[in-house]
């Protein structure tokens, strides 16, 4: 999957079907840097008197997974339509993405 394609992140963060979201980039990496947004926006929330939170991949991975709902829609142009994406295939994009960040 390039990395070049328009990708919808799909967020429900309770059972409540009220908490469902949606964010919109340009790009998968971008919708990976989202996912992670998320997580760190919900650690400044619950932690606002610390400047700086450090987290491991694996805190990560437990939020992602306690979360009702999260997964990814990522435009194939050949196809011209949308690819579905689940938790686990997030994860590893995360990764994989984390990974190459800590390597620059």
């Amino acid at each position: 999957m390039a990395q070049s394609n328009h990708t919808i992140v799909l967020v429900q963060y309770t059972e409540n079907p009220n908490s469902r979201t949606y964010m919109d980039f340009e790009t998968l990496v971008q919708g990976i840097d989202g996912v992670c947004a998320i997580y760190e926006s919900e650690l400044k929330r619950c932690n606002p008197g610390v400047r700086n939170i450090q987290y491991d991949v694996s805190d990560l991975y437990k939020y992602i997974d306690q979360l009702t709902d999260l997964s990814m829609l990522i435009y194939n142009g050949q196809t011209t339509s949308y690819v579905p994406r689940g938790k686990d295939w997030i994860k590893t994009q995360v990764f994989n993405h984390l990974k190459r960040q800590a390597a620059q």
